[in-house]
């Protein structure tokens, strides 16, 4: 057996037919719409507005919601989300292409779980069709991790609140019509923290993009301000006091696509090292056959086998409603640490070759920190996970 992207997936007993076809049809599709074009939309950093509704005839945007607002839901579960996550990276980008065009699988959701009825009808079918687009705006200047001191108010007045404050690294903020925020509108701590739906083109609100970053360079990402902006009260999603909830749920979807992001990512790191090695000579023999090569290839592998062994455990859970939120914050660590020690050592088996813009090695190594970062820390999830545990 050969070692590349396929081979190197364990064997997973929970996956149907219907997950691979899946698979081959969405690869198939990032074959002929992604690959060709994603090193050009990395170094415009932009993705054509075209592609949202490319995916949304293909059915990307509207998997795992409600047929009722334009979704598909029969026969979808967690699985199919953690084949889209892995053959996106497998197309060459760990996340920044999702935190783009997939953006409203975290800015969404709080609308559907917690919104009016009234507002889901506006606001899902335009977003599912690829017509509108939804962000979450969480983390602000002050900082992201600490949600239950944000800063950025909405006072009641009337049928109104008055919101301001700002929100920055906040993934597809320059090209939302909507962002989902959080907001104080009582006192200190969690139970002062609501979720608040606001249209982007409402005076007073500005935004400006965050180009110059390590990774996701076709990423929009950017900083949303708000001055005296006049938010309708109906746009409360769930109760006043109740943001807190509604973001810590949203949490752990987030973070389990972005573990399966970084092992897909170490996974295809894999592949591109095995490749170079078995063709590369040094030496008189080909890199695949220097020993210190080989030790190389099989940790990698070995740490992807632990790591995708832990995620088919806790997608399981998740289906079931059985999934530990401190197994789960481990589980990213875990990833995050496997991405990193892959993208390294494929880096160092590729040598020049791995220094050069357009390949998927050099891209990875420079997205293993925002996807260590994003979503909750190494640290931050170490933390969360022994309070889970009640040390």
């Amino acid at each position: 057996m050969s070692l590349n992207f396929d081979s190197a997936r364990l064997y997973n007993p929970y996956l149907r037919p219907e997950h691979e076809e899946w698979r081959t049809q969405l690869r198939k599709w990032l074959e002929k719409e992604v690959v060709p074009f994603l090193d050009d939309w990395e170094e415009a950093g932009k993705v054509p507005d075209s592609l949202w509704q490319k995916a949304a005839d293909i059915g990307v945007l509207q998997l795992g919601y409600p047929e009722a607002y334009g979704g598909i839901s029969e026969g979808i579960d967690q699985w199919h989300v953690n084949i889209t996550n892995e053959e996106f990276t497998r197309a060459g980008s760990a996340g920044g292409l999702i935190s783009n065009l997939l953006i409203h699988g975290i800015g969404l959701p709080p609308v559907m779980n917690y919104g009016s009825e009234a507002l889901k009808q506006m606001v899902a079918p335009p977003v599912l069709a690829g017509e509108k687009r939804i962000s979450l705006g969480i983390t602000e200047p002050s900082g992201g991790s600490d949600v239950a001191n944000i800063t950025t108010t909405a006072v009641r007045d009337g049928d109104y609140y008055i919101v301001n404050g700002s929100k920055t690294f906040i993934s597809g903020v320059m090209g939302a019509d909507w962002v989902s925020t959080a907001v104080r509108t009582g006192g200190e701590g969690g139970r002062g923290v609501s979720m608040l739906l606001i249209p982007t083109d409402l005076p007073g609100v500005a935004r400006t993009p965050l180009n110059r970053k390590q990774g996701w360079w076709c990423a929009d990402t950017g900083t949303i301000y708000f001055d005296n902006v006049r938010v309708p009260a109906e746009n409360l999603l769930g109760e006043e006091g109740q943001g807190f909830w509604v973001i810590m749920t949203n949490f752990n979807p987030e973070r389990l696509s972005l573990a399966v992001t970084m092992e897909a990512a170490a996974r295809a790191c894999l592949e591109d090292a095995v490749e170079w090695a078995q063709q590369r000579k040094t030496f008189g023999k080909r890199l695949a056959d220097h020993q210190v090569i080989r030790h190389k290839i099989a940790s990698m592998k070995q740490k992807i086998n632990a790591t995708q062994t832990y995620l088919q455990y806790l997608t399981q859970a998740a289906i079931e409603g059985r999934c530990d939120p401190g197994d789960l914050a481990m589980a990213k660590v875990q990833a995050s640490e496997t991405m990193e020690y892959c993208a390294r050592e494929a880096s160092q088996i590729l040598g020049g070759a791995s220094y050069l813009r357009g390949n998927r090695v050099e891209r990875f190594y420079r997205e293993v920190r925002v996807n260590a970062i994003g979503g909750g820390s190494e640290e931050i999830m170490r933390d969360l996970a022994a309070r889970q545990y009640k040390l």
